[in-house]
């Protein structure tokens, strides 16, 4: 995997290559330039003593308090200190890597009067592999676990390095870098702005985006499982309720079960299945339209600013603009709605998979066992999923619509953001799961779905590579391993990966 060269758009995609895949950072001259740009107008303005929040000024209520020049050093110094409060488990390295990841997008706009060495301390600690270890309990939306992690880059705090949790001087030392000392600005810019809240977001979007695409596919298999009909997904019922996503999904069954025989055998069997198979298309569709709408303020938000003060460089209005681009309101409704869009993929799943294994709806023997009653075969599974889907629904409560004011007032509205993303991100997770148990059902089913007729190709690749790892029931299993791969495999791409060669085509 090539380096990623920051200074242009970066698209959700890179965001994970360097997040998830450890890509390497780089700076165009673009970056660069813009970045000296800015600084060198806050040297001047501190050198005039221009009245600037948080660098000639106090934070918060403080902003009245006016900080003589030769202090300003400090005052950054004290800020990172003082504003690392955030406490309990440290957040994960992929949290972490994505939120030193967004200080290099925000403070590298050019509108942040931060020095290029301090960003570049940042990078050389995303590619060599120093991670800060930050508390992730305690935040509104910004400064606490910031702060943690800018705290390591002047050699405080604790970080990760080869293995071993150093502190930070030791972690820095250990991959050939020395602290820094913060000037003007830069603890500011550090700990202010939707930093943590949009790293979490853009990670949990594109597992939310991924499991929903993966929905497509294993609710495709369910339908065939249950020996389905396909007139729910007829092109004609899509185009007179145009809403793009929902054809999208239908088409993605459509293809998908193209060339199955067992489909072709169901057809005129019944006039219409259970809505949760013919609603397939509309309720996935509204689903991943909200997860696309997500899609576009996250991106958005990652090529931000959202520092204050905002230096403005222009050549004849230049100035240090006071504002409030840190409010984290549009990731904050954007993660819960994502969240309500994920619990109703979850609902769905969870009710497909419910007629999987109830017999008297499958027409399979109960809970998918040849012999039910000295086994269980796939009860219990059911049950994990109703224990996580209650957990989604309690997850889907908008963090967004809370407000405790903080600051003496000064702040009196909170945004929240942070725990809108926090919670998304533990829904994601349960979403995989919900659907691993679902896909184990259909795996499971094959000896009773209409024996010696083939199923499609896309259907029967995934099943061949499934069976690499997961043995037909004959009798009680073990079957938490199972479960655990299968949401593996899904949170990895593997069952899209594998649909789509079987189909020959890219699902929608």
């Amino acid at each position: 995997m090539g380096a990623i060269c920051l200074g242009k758009h970066l698209c959700l995609n890179q965001f994970i290559d360097i997040v998830r895949r450890h890509a390497k950072v780089e700076f165009s001259a673009t970056y660069r330039n813009r970045v000296n740009a800015s600084r060198a107008l806050v040297e001047k303005w501190v050198d005039e003593e221009k009245v600037m929040y948080g660098v000639t000024t106090g934070f918060g209520a403080l902003c009245t308090k006016a900080i003589d020049k030769k202090e300003t050093a400090q005052l950054q110094t004290n800020i990172i200190l003082s504003h690392s409060t955030s406490v309990g488990a440290p957040l994960s390295e992929e949290v972490v890597r994505g939120t030193l990841l967004m200080m290099l997008q925000n403070l590298g706009q050019g509108y942040s009067g931060v020095r290029l060495c301090v960003l570049e301390q940042i990078r050389q600690c995303l590619n060599l592999g120093v991670i800060p270890w930050a508390p992730g309990e305690g935040s509104v939306g910004y400064l606490s676990p910031e702060a943690h992690m800018a705290l390591v880059l002047t050699g405080r705090g604790k970080a990760w390095s080869g293995g071993e949790l150093l502190s930070g001087a030791e972690a820095l030392k250990k991959v050939g870098l020395s602290p820094l000392e913060l000037s003007s600005k830069e603890g500011l810019a550090l700990v202010s702005g939707t930093t943590s809240p949009t790293a979490m977001a853009a990670i949990v979007l594109y597992d939310f985006l991924k499991a929903a695409r993966t929905a497509d596919v294993i609710g495709a298999m369910s339908v065939e499982a249950l020996e389905g009909v396909m007139n729910a997904f007829d092109e004609r019922v899509m185009s007179v309720r145009p809403h793009l996503d929902q054809g999208k999904t239908a088409e993605n069954v459509r293809n998908f079960l193209a060339d199955s025989a067992v489909i072709k055998k169901a057809a005129g069997s019944r006039v219409q299945d259970a809505l949760s198979l013919r609603c397939i298309p509309q309720l996935h569709g509204a689903a991943k339209k909200t997860l696309n709408d997500a899609l576009v303020s996250i991106e958005t938000e990652i090529n931000s600013c959202c520092d204050n003060p905002i230096i403005w460089p222009g050549k004849k209005d230049a100035d240090v603009i006071s504002a409030c681009n840190p409010d984290s309101s549009y990731v904050g409704l954007a993660m819960d709605s994502s969240v309500i869009a994920a619990t109703m993929l979850a609902k769905m799943s969870e009710r497909r998979n419910n007629r999987l294994i109830d017999g008297s709806l499958s027409g399979h023997p109960w809970f998918l066992i040849k012999n039910p009653g000295l086994n269980s075969g796939l009860m219990i599974p059911q049950y994990t999923q109703a224990g996580l889907l209650n957990e989604m629904r309690i997850l889907s409560t908008p963090a967004s619509i809370d407000n405790t004011p903080t600051c003496g007032n000064q702040e009196d509205y909170v945004a929240m953001g942070y725990n809108a993303t926090k919670k998304a991100l533990i829904a994601a997770e349960k979403l995989e799961y919900i659907l691993a148990i679902e896909l184990l059902s259909v795996y499971e089913a094959q000896p009773f779905v209409q024996p010696g007729i083939k199923r499609g190709k896309a259907s029967a690749g995934i099943l061949a590579e499934i069976g690499k790892k997961v043995p037909v029931m004959e009798n009680d299993m073990f079957l938490y391993p199972h479960i655990e791969w299968l949401r593996d495999m899904i949170h990895e791409g593997r069952i899209i990966d594998w649909a789509e060669k079987g189909m020959g085509k890219k699902l929608n």
